[in-house]
């Protein structure tokens, strides 16, 4: 049995590796692909290293480009390798260009693919991660679910219950098993006795491609810092936006590594996000999380765990920080199935296809 596993963001590695572990203790023949979507070496280098991850056996190296440009780049330089070596399952995380990308490739080579975090929906076709998840999810053999919310919203797009199985969050995976570590870090003096911040990632267009829009959060984001310490690694497409340099406040940092930023979410009183990944995590950590967007394809988040849709205007995000802040907020509970798991599940779902 072999079987390969296509990654091209940072998400991606996270999601993969309790999945390689699994897979390695039942002595299961594997290969990475790193596609190179994300080839800045804070985005993707540091990350093999503190997940444990296996140098890739290749890497495509794509780079940046326009949406079409790297979907059809990762489609032009893994359909060769594929179709030399036939592996037994491709499997497939999130919802990034590469995602599609390697799937279309896939199918249409008759190679069995997998979609690790099958079924979510924001239904804000808006977003380019909507129209991943949803080809994405049509052309794969088999989705695996992180939640019920994902397996509803599969069924209702007519796919056969065949081909959809839950086994839980496998960011989680990672998140529980890396969290001890994490906790023994104090990175950027952030740690106990060093009294509350607030953690921020921005990084989606909506958010930071517009200038206006871009200074009316970091105001806000400002004001937020006179009642708590605002800390921003800033992901390398907001830095090229931020000529202003950091409002008062507010400390830029560089991205960092998985296990830096963890210990950062744990001990926040606050994380602000756009990140779908973080929702989650915060859930996990219940630490209050404040989603700057109209919606999220990860709503169990909202219903059950800690995170709340804040919307897009930077007033309503400044009004409910320093209301949290000063009173606390949602500390959630933990969702089913988010239970350090997930990559044990698809394992044994993908062996006993094989049989």
């Amino acid at each position: 049995m072999k079987i390969w596993h296509i990654v091209g963001a940072r998400p991606n590695f996270m999601k993969a590796a309790p999945v390689y572990r699994a897979l390695a203790r039942r002595r299961v023949a594997q290969i990475i692909v790193h596609t190179g979507q994300h080839y800045d070496a804070g985005m993707s280098d540091v990350f093999f290293r503190q997940l444990g991850l296996p140098r890739p056996g290749h890497n495509l190296e794509v780079g940046s480009g326009s949406h079409a440009e790297q979907t059809a780049q990762v489609m032009m330089r893994l359909e060769p390798l594929v179709a030399a070596a036939r592996p037994d399952w491709v499997l497939v995380y999130g919802d990034v260009n590469s995602t599609v990308a390697a799937a279309l490739v896939c199918v249409k080579l008759g190679i069995r693919t997998a979609h690790v975090e099958a079924g979510l929906r924001s239904r804000d076709r808006t977003m380019p991660e909507e129209h991943n998840r949803i080809v994405t999810d049509h052309l794969a053999d088999l989705l695996l679910t992180p939640s019920s919310d994902g397996d509803a919203n599969l069924r209702a797009e007519g796919i056969p219950a065949s081909r959809i199985r839950r086994v839980g969050n496998v960011m989680i995976d990672t998140l529980a098993r890396l969290l001890p570590a994490a906790r023994r870090l104090r990175p950027l003096g952030r740690g106990n006795g060093c009294g509350p911040f607030v953690l921020v990632t921005l990084h989606r267009p909506s958010n930071v491609d517009d200038p206006r829009r871009l200074r009316r959060l970091l105001s806000a984001l400002s004001r937020i810092a006179r009642a708590a310490p605002v800390l921003f690694p800033v992901h390398p497409r907001t830095r090229a936006k931020l000529a202003a340099g950091a409002p008062r406040g507010v400390s830029l940092v560089k991205p960092l590594g998985y296990l830096e930023f963890l210990a950062l979410q744990a001990r926040a009183a606050l994380v602000v996000t756009d990140s779908g990944g973080i929702q989650e995590e915060t859930t996990y950590l219940r630490v209050p999380c404040l989603t700057v967007r109209p919606n999220t394809e990860r709503p169990i988040t909202v219903t059950m765990g800690s995170n709340e849709l804040i919307g897009t205007d930077p007033r309503a995000l400044e009004r409910r920080a320093v209301a949290i802040l000063r009173e606390g907020g949602k500390s959630g509970r933990v969702p089913p199935l988010w239970d350090g798991r997930a990559g044990e599940r698809i394992a044994e779902e993908l062996i006993a296809r094989m049989r």
